[in-house]
């Protein structure tokens, strides 16, 4: 229903128009409300401007006058509209109105505080329904124990939710559990006031960045390296310097020294993303003095490092030399990304920064999850999952470097040793797109190795996470990838 009323106000006639659709979502009253609303903001009800009685509008527009009524009161309480007894209903004075200026077809105006550049953030591509996505970092929840799980939860239920903001720092009971798994299980002497429970590894490198970046600061980074990461550092002024990689991890002789000497090092020297190599013992060592002479920052980033195949683990950066590194942790791999819950140690001073910076973020991590998490380190059950999840990765990836052997000299794998993701690196003249293009026509996903360079385009390879898939996930998946593969070396 749609009509005009008109009305006398400043000694002129007033002709709005209101329409009003019966049957949609959004109710009649509500529909009169927003429109008299817009009105008054834009000028086309003056201020002083006297309305139509409840019961005349109602019979102008057709509807009840209840509806009216409505939207009359909501619009007093709003202080758009004034009432006295006597002298009706009046648009109030103190209301600046908002001209709605008329634009010339295709052209937009663009809000000031929408003036600075947007981002895109550099994330995996979403997965595609109904295809086997090699994506990496999609951990699997299977191997682990509901009953554990639940329990933990109930426990945290059964404990009364406290009135007040929490310690920004983190739940004093969760850091003591994870101080006490990280000293067993990666060597690192410390404590939980040594701890600061995070929303993940990438809040961690936020609250980092703020704490000592200043715009220009050089940043040295993998190269290719993980790529959310490198732009979490960007997007707070790092200038970043790529560091070549290869069998032993960073090429720590090639860090620049000096005055040009990066005040950050971005790291992940358990299983380096993406390529999958570890930092050698000489180079970590090599990299310390580095740090120590020019007075830089490390940020290690112990990606995957909880998932070892083969190999013993070597010694953490931080548990090596704590002053000049900050360790990074999460658990999204180890649990699930769903929980948004990851860790930092730093050297005191810092910590003292990261603490109030994290309380400008967020005051604190939810509470609820670090109590639960709190009681699952606590009765053991984290040591027993990642014992399941070690061995079903482990699984996961000798079936498929098996059904990759077929594909012969065409594609080499790399990046056994840690994790649950590999590389391929492809001979040519087989190209990594084009192997993605074809393999989704045949229902696979894939990544190119192409996106973690930031300087050119790097080999052309690819990445095959393979820890959310099932067993035959894996081996239809490979075996059409090797089909691919033959039928594009042709």
């Amino acid at each position: 229903m749609a009509d005009h009323f008109e009305t006398p106000g400043a000694g002129k006639t007033i002709d709005v128009p209101l329409t009003l659709t019966p049957g949609i979502a959004e109710t009649l009253t509500v529909q009169l409300t927003r429109q008299l609303r817009t009105a008054i903001l834009e000028g086309q009800l003056a201020h002083g401007t006297l309305l139509p009685s409840t019961r005349t509008l109602a019979q102008v527009l057709g509807v009840a006058r209840g509806t009216v009524m409505v939207a009359y009161d909501e619009l007093l309480t709003e202080g758009f509209l004034t009432s006295r007894v006597g002298s009706g209903t009046r648009v109030s004075s103190g209301i600046s109105s908002v001209p709605s200026l008329p634009r010339a077809p295709g052209t937009f105006s663009t809000a000031r505080w929408l003036r600075k550049a947007s981002i895109e953030p550099e994330v995996s591509p979403a997965s595609v329904p109904g295809q086997i996505d090699f994506r990496v970092g999609q951990p699997t929840v299977a191997p682990l124990s509901n009953d554990a799980w639940r329990r933990a939860w109930r426990r945290a239920a059964e404990e009364n939710l406290p009135g007040a903001y929490a310690d920004a720092a983190g739940d004093p009971e969760l850091r003591a559990e994870l101080a006490a798994y990280l000293r067993r299980s990666r060597g690192l002497l410390c404590q939980a006031d040594d701890l600061i429970i995070t929303n993940g590894t990438v809040q961690g490198l936020h609250l980092i960045a703020q704490a000592v970046l200043q715009r220009g600061d050089a940043v040295a980074f993998e190269e290719p390296g993980y790529r959310l990461a490198r732009q979490v550092l960007r997007e707070h002024g790092g200038q970043i310097v790529p560091i070549s990689v290869d069998e032993d991890g960073l090429e720590v002789a090639t860090l620049p020294v000096g005055d040009s000497a990066p005040l950050l090092v971005y790291t992940t020297p358990s299983h380096q993303f993406p390529l999958g190599s570890r930092l050698s013992l000489p180079r970590r060592h090599a990299l310390l003095a580095w740090a120590a002479q020019h007075e830089s920052l490390i940020l290690e980033d112990d990606y995957d490092g909880e998932f070892r195949y083969d190999t013993a683990p070597l010694p953490a950066l931080a548990s090596m030399s704590p002053g000049q590194v900050v360790y990074l942790g999460t658990f999204s791999k180890v649990l699930s990304p769903a929980l948004r819950i990851g860790y930092l140690v730093a050297p005191p001073d810092l910590r003292e920064r990261l603490i109030a910076r994290k309380t400008v973020a967020d005051y604190h991590t939810s509470w609820p999850v670090q109590r639960a998490l709190a009681f699952f380190l606590q009765d053991g059950d984290l040591d027993r999952h990642l014992r399941r999840m070690r061995r079903w990765y482990a699984r996961q990836r000798s079936l498929l470097v098996l059904e990759l052997a077929a594909a012969g000299p065409l594609a080499q794998v790399g990046g056994l040793d840690a994790g649950f993701h590999l590389h391929l690196t492809l001979s040519s003249p087989v190209q990594a797109e084009a192997v993605v293009k074809e393999a989704a026509q045949r229902g696979v996903q894939l990544t190119t190795l192409r996106s973690s360079y930031l300087n050119g385009p790097g080999p052309e390879g690819l990445l095959l996470g393979y820890g959310g898939l099932t067993a035959s996930q894996i081996v239809t998946g490979a075996r059409n990838l090797v089909m691919v593969l033959q039928q594009l070396s042709v």
